[in-house]
């Protein structure tokens, strides 16, 4: 089996990837226990017992054990930066990009409009994540149980409003290079303006997608893969 074989089986077959809330929480929950362990090791370092550092950040000493310990749900970022200044520490918080936001009403409707195009044994699967270890981006979508093709599978992405295409592209173009994809779905909302700019950048796009939209809905309609890369207006 090929690398790519590889990657279309592992595709189709895995569940869809963690929400939003729950990976939060999962960060969230891995953060506060490392930290906690960081803050105990640098009062001991110091010489430093939990009552001094209670007393110097105003807490009980309980309180700033069970900071250490990672069983305070309730701490705030206050007391975390305190207590780490207190046994020498600066404890910080940043934001890291992450994998991408909940789909909004605008783009689910999108792939809801999709769905009616596709023949009764396909099936269609939204915010599949690219099979490979630590990659935290996902299709927005993948079609599964396509005939007469390369893979039985062809995943999808969305668009609702085209304002920056060159940007999107590139996106789409490094997730299907680093998936190892050849072939992919651009299924764009059918506004005039989506339509225009499309049109105006015809000669950019015609490579990167050389089925027509209407020949690739033409295929999915009867369950078929469309052949190749294409542009679909919905």
């Amino acid at each position: 089996m090929s690398r790519r074989q590889g990657l279309v089986a592992t595709m189709v077959a895995m569940p869809p990837r963690e929400r939003a809330v729950d990976r939060g929480t999962r960060i969230a929950s891995h953060d506060l226990v490392t930290t906690g362990v960081e803050i105990r090791t640098a009062r001991v370092a110091a010489g430093l017992s939990l009552r001094d550092v209670g007393r110097a950040c105003g807490m009980s000493y309980s309180q700033a054990g069970r900071i250490e310990r990672a069983v305070l749900r309730s701490v705030t970022a206050i007391q975390l930066a305190r207590v780490g200044a207190v046994v020498g520490l600066d404890v910080r918080i940043r934001a890291y990009p992450g994998p991408a936001p909940i789909r909004d009403a605008a783009q689910v409707a999108l792939m809801s409009r999709l769905r009616l195009h596709l023949h009764s044994s396909l099936s269609l699967r939204l915010e599949v994540p690219i099979p490979l270890a630590g990659d935290q981006r996902a299709w927005d979508g993948v079609v599964t149980g396509l005939v007469d093709g390369p893979h039985p599978a062809i995943p999808i992405e969305c668009e609702t409003r085209l304002y920056d295409l060159q940007a999107q592209l590139r996106r789409v173009q490094l997730k299907s290079r680093d998936a190892d994809m050849t072939d992919l779905l651009l299924v764009v909302s059918g506004t005039r303006t989506n339509q225009r700019v499309v049109r105006d950048a015809w000669p950019l796009l015609r490579d990167l997608f050389p089925i027509t939209g209407r020949r690739a809905l033409a295929a999915l309609r009867v369950g078929r893969h469309p052949g190749g890369s294409a542009l679909i207006f919905v």
